[in-house]
This record gives C-alpha cells, structure tokens and sequence, in this order.
C-alpha cells in the first residue's frame, strides 16, 4: 500500500509542478511583451549573464538552436541594443556576444516583476508554508541538477 500511495504523491508532485511551470511562463510572457522581448531574447539574455560572454557557437549549444536561428537572434538583439558583438581579447578571430546594459536593465525588471507576481501569489502563505516550499524546491533541484550538465 505504501508504494501505490508514494507513486501518488510523485504523480501529484508532477501534475502540480507542470501546471504551475505553465501559468509562471504564461506569466512571464504577459510580462516579456510589456518590455517589447521575446522569449527565445530573454533565454538569451539570461543564459549571457549567467554564464559570461559567448560566441554563436557556444549560444547556440545552450540554447539547442541551430547557429543560423542564434545569429538572426543576435542581429534582432544588437538592433535593440540588447548586445554587441565584440572581437575576443585574446584571438581576434573570435567574436563574443557581450550584454549592454539596456540588457541587464531589462532583465532585471522582468525578473522583478516576476518575483513581484509570486510573492502576491504567497502573500497568504504563513512563514513555515514558504519555508517549507522553499527548502523541498531547493532540495528537488538539488536532485535533478546534475541532468544539464
């Protein structure tokens, strides 16, 4: 009887985690089109600042985008003054795709309007409740991790 409820309880944990990754990027695409971005823009602009300046190459691999699609990306991005491509320091040859601060400020206030949705989203929560949610989060992305690298 323990495993019937244990296999329960993960696929609740499943069935709830999907839908609220679905309403959040649902969220975060009401809040992408206030700032005139596009998702695959605002993927870009996280993985650039998380992970340093990149080469199309190397974009193209973390976002698992043909290097064509990541070029018209960049070109759309460097119009915006998202970005700038800029020669690597040590090989000319190289170009790196470096982040503006236009692209810094506008992640920024999508990430702050995004934290700003969750919180009033937990306001009723009691401080235990959010504990709690916070370290199971963390301890289940503690768990799958690994499965990106």
């Amino acid at each position: 009887m323990r495993e019937l409820d244990q296999k329960s309880k993960v696929e609740d944990i499943e069935k709830y985690l999907r839908k609220v990754d679905y309403i959040i990027r649902r969220k975060g695409r009401e809040i992408l089109s206030d700032f005139n971005i596009t998702i695959p823009q605002f993927n870009a602009l996280q993985i650039l600042i998380n992970k340093g300046d990149m080469t199309i190459g190397e974009l193209s691999k973390s976002m698992a985008l043909a290097c064509s699609t990541i070029t018209d990306l960049v070109d759309r991005m460097e119009k915006a003054e998202l970005v700038i491509r800029k020669k690597d320091e040590k090989d000319k040859r190289v170009v790196r795709i470096e982040v503006l601060p236009k692209g810094y400020e506008i992640l920024d206030k999508v990430l702050n309007r995004r934290r700003e949705f969750l919180a009033s989203k937990l306001a009723d929560f009691t401080t235990e409740e959010i504990e709690g949610l916070n370290s199971g989060l963390k301890a289940l992305y503690d768990a799958v991790k690994d499965e990106l690298e």
